[in-house]
């Protein structure tokens, strides 16, 4: 069982509580000058021009409507920057109103390398970590570059889950509430199509979609992509997996030619490399991947037997020092008795698994399957816990991920936890041993329910 942990502040052990980022800025409507005033004034100072009924002399930040300030130490994932400033890219004065008002201060790294390149128009295939501010690096520059005079779609962002395109809707709107009409539309799998279809019958500039439900809608006619001028792949290595590779190359097919491909993930596999040799036109590459999880995370494994899983967790629950914790499973069977062993056990969890109904996923808590691992990042995470191995180095990656780029203070008594477990608690090594990946099991005389639970190999889902 493996535990990758950062410090942070925030509500109790395993509930979920996020703000709801409903902010309102201000603007200062322009007014008009009498012809003498405007003569006094072409004599003196040259005047400063205005845009949005924003006067570019304002002091407009002290209109702004700020959240509460993160004073969490940042690791150099995020800090490590060249000093610029958003206001250095030439943005829109409303878009920097939206872009202050979801906290962001500083452009990260990779949003310094990235939304200068996205913003001339040329294609960028960008390797970072998850939490470093990848959706920012998109995001910025596509919603500077759409025209509100034009009324069809002009940019689609591609993701592989429906909670990451929800989560990715939600920031564009925030982003773009100052903007005056950008149409935000996300559409997945799982959801009405007519809905959908009634709603792309009125204006919309950024369709945020899952690739089996935006294909079903441009077969259908309904979704006119052939003057979108921007396509953003957020988690390229999975959009480019076997479950998704074919309806991606069958939606780039009805792009124009002279379309901008952005790619952005973790890690690039043979597929992405293949896919940019076939797609992207001389792409500007990024990679900030020195190392491959994020600087501040502690990682650590416990060797266990199956049997003595819960018992070991719920000795880290007593000694740790959690504000909310993600559990990952490798089976949507284990995840939902593994919940309920830890409700038992008196602590406050919720579930959530590829299975679940639709309108049951809007709940996002610990302990999940992979599903969840690409795109979540909660901030009041601070512990992060497999309670099986993961399948791959991929998977672990974006899972041990959701803490974000944050200093990690390490207070974990190990000493005293192993004498408890009678085991070792040991840094995670470079190589892992393939042993670790096959689970013992026992006889059910055990006190471990989840144990009693046979483990099988699940489908790949396409959750379009």
């Amino acid at each position: 069982m493996a535990t990758a942990r950062t410090e942070n502040a925030g509500p109790v052990v395993m509930g979920l509580n996020k703000q709801n980022g409903q902010l309102r800025g201000q603007t200062k409507p322009a007014s008009v000058q009498p012809a003498s005033a405007a003569q006094e004034k072409s004599l003196g100072a040259p005047q400063k021009p205005e845009w949005g009924g924003i006067k570019f002399g304002d002091d407009w930040k002290k209109s702004l409507q700020l959240p509460p300030k993160d004073n969490r130490v940042r690791t150099s994932d995020v800090t490590a920057t060249k000093g610029n400033e958003f206001e250095d890219y030439c943005l829109k004065r409303e878009l920097l109103m939206g872009i202050f008002e979801m906290g962001w201060e500083k452009p990260s790294p990779i949003q310094e390398e990235s939304i200068p390149i996205a913003l001339s128009g040329r294609d960028i295939l960008a390797r970072a970590k998850n939490g470093t501010g990848k959706s920012g690096a998109y995001l910025i520059p596509l919603l500077e570059r759409i025209d509100l005079k034009k009324d069809h779609i002009q940019a689609i962002v591609m993701v592989p889950t429906r909670e990451l395109a929800l989560q990715m809707s939600q920031i564009s709107i925030q982003l773009s509430k100052h903007l005056g009409g950008v149409k935000v539309m996300a559409t997945t799998g799982g959801t009405n199509l007519r809905d959908d279809i009634m709603r792309l019958d009125e204006t919309v500039h950024v369709v945020i979609a899952t690739p089996g439900r935006i294909l079903d809608l441009i077969k259908k006619g309904v979704a006119k992509v052939d003057r979108v001028q921007m396509m953003v792949m957020d988690e390229a290595d999975k959009l480019l997996s076997q479950d998704f590779v074919v309806l991606i190359e069958d939606i780039i097919s009805f792009l124009a030619k002279n379309r901008q491909i952005l790619l952005y993930s973790a890690t690039f596999p043979i597929s992405v490399q293949k896919f940019m040799v076939k797609h992207l036109q001389k792409p500007y590459e990024i990679n900030l991947m020195e190392e491959l999880t994020l600087k501040g995370i502690t990682q650590f494994y416990a060797y266990v037997t199956e049997r003595q899983k819960v018992h070991c967790l719920n000795t880290l629950f007593s000694r740790l020092q959690i504000n909310q914790s993600i559990i990952f499973c490798n089976s949507t069977q284990r995840v939902e008795l593994l919940a309920k062993k830890i409700t038992q056990l008196g602590y406050s969890c919720f579930y959530i698994h590829a299975k679940m109904m639709q309108v049951g996923e809007t709940r996002i808590c610990p302990p999940p399957s992979d599903l969840f691992t690409r795109g979540i990042d909660i901030q009041a995470v601070n512990v992060v816990i497999n309670f099986d191995f993961p399948k791959n180095a991929e998977t672990y990656l974006h899972r041990i991920g959701r803490s974000g780029g944050f200093h990690s203070q390490l207070f974990l008594r190990c000493k005293a936890i192993e004498e408890q477990l009678v085991t070792d608690i040991k840094p995670i090594p470079s190589s892992i041993d393939k042993s670790l990946y096959v689970a013992e099991y026992h006889s059910a005389s055990g006190d471990c329910e989840v144990e009693e639970v046979e483990e099988k190999p699940e489908r790949q889902q396409d959750s379009t």
